[in-house]
């Protein structure tokens, strides 16, 4: 098997048993199997807790090569707009990045850090929401594979600049950066509210949702997936509820 096909039997093998997929973003998401959904030209790559493929929009002309003029990495996966240039730029991850708010902090900071210095490298565009790329399972696209190799994330750290985003500065509303400050700002928020009245963990749950939906809608130019809300505020409303108590 070739590299090409290797890369696109890879993409294939990662997708979530049933993600988002469309032809036309006019006619909304729908939800399939993957057998099913690897038909339609734009999928999700990543499902809701791990993150396998670092996805970058570039809207120039020639985005295909633009990464080599740029310094940045090869990417392993480039699907292009045939009409306009315009391309997706895929990085596969050799040890994928678990983005539900259970996992480590440490690692999910330094993963959204890389991602927001590479799209900066890239001059990717910002308002990409990151759910759905372009298939590159689908003829409609021009498909191209460059790096065989997985990478890891100290691999593409030493392409980018990271020192905006050392100690615990602000990451950019952006990608996995939004998952970080998504946490921090209903954890900052949580550690004072539940001293409030102590509510039962169900209330307390419910407060949290309601907050951590609030933040999304406000605060992020491309909101997170419901999903992701969820889990976050899951993840908080019960550490706080286990760990704070009005007698200590």
């Amino acid at each position: 098997m070739n590299n090409s096909a290797q890369q696109l039997s890879l993409f294939e093998q990662r997708l979530p048993k049933k993600p988002y997929h469309t032809d036309e973003f006019a006619n909304g998401l729908a939800i399939a199997r993957a057998q099913s959904a690897i038909k339609s030209r734009y999928i999700q790559a990543n499902g809701p807790t791990h993150k396998y493929w670092l996805v970058f929009d570039v809207d120039k002309p020639n985005a295909s090569l633009d990464w080599y003029d740029s310094g940045a990495p090869a990417p392993n996966i480039v699907a292009t707009n045939r009409d306009n240039g315009h391309a997706h730029l895929i990085y596969g991850l050799e040890v994928s990045i678990r983005t539900a708010p259970d996992g480590r902090s440490a690692p999910l900071r330094y993963a959204a850090a890389v991602e927001s210095a590479l799209r900066e490298k890239l001059d990717a565009d910002i308002g990409y929401a990151g759910l759905i790329c372009k298939n590159p399972l689908n003829p409609h696209w021009q498909v191209s594979t460059w790096e065989p190799c997985l990478y890891d994330l100290d691999w593409l750290a030493d392409y980018v600049d990271l020192s905006a985003y050392s100690g615990r500065k602000r990451l950019p509303d952006y990608g996995l950066g939004r998952n970080c400050n998504l946490f921090d700002y209903l954890s900052t928020w949580a550690y004072k509210a539940i001293r409030q009245g102590w509510p039962e963990y169900e209330r307390w749950l419910e407060a949290c949702l309601t907050r951590a939906e609030g933040y999304n809608k406000k605060t992020f130019k491309e909101p997170l997936p419901q999903s992701e809300i969820k889990a976050t505020a899951k993840s908080v409303a019960r550490w706080t509820h286990k760990n704070f108590s009005a007698a200590g």
